[in-house]
């Protein structure tokens, strides 16, 4: 096996260790990088390798260095070096999705809604 091979089949990996241990989908992933899911899939398979933009996307998306994501010893979290969101759990991250595309008469309805619910005793 040639060391670009071994790139993308490590990296591949180490994409689909990090996502399952965030809780996400390659639906999930592929959306925050603004990829195709089959082609965010192909990354992750070790089939290709994703380009620079792309890594680094992905880099500040699931919260790890692309020292980590590379294999080159650093497993230190973004998290903790840059400011950034949360990981959001899936269901949240969907709900927060199609909030973004409701008009805002429908938005005030719905916060009005939840506001309801949460303040249910």
């Amino acid at each position: 096996m040639d060391d670009l091979e071994k790139v993308k089949r490590d990296l591949g990996a180490a994409l689909l260790a990090v996502r399952e241990r965030s809780g996400l989908t390659q639906a999930d992933v592929s959306s925050m990088v603004g990829l195709v899911p089959a082609v965010y899939g192909r990354i992750e398979r070790g089939q290709m390798l994703p380009s620079v933009p792309t890594l680094y996307k992905l880099c500040l998306s699931l919260h790890i260095s692309a020292d980590a994501l590379l294999g080159l010893g650093a497993e230190k979290l973004l998290a903790e070096a840059l400011p950034s969101e949360p990981i959001l759990p899936p269901e949240l991250r969907r709900l927060t999705d199609l909030l973004r595309e409701l008009p805002p008469d429908a938005l005030r309805t719905l916060g009005a809604l939840a506001s309801a619910i949460a303040h249910r005793k």
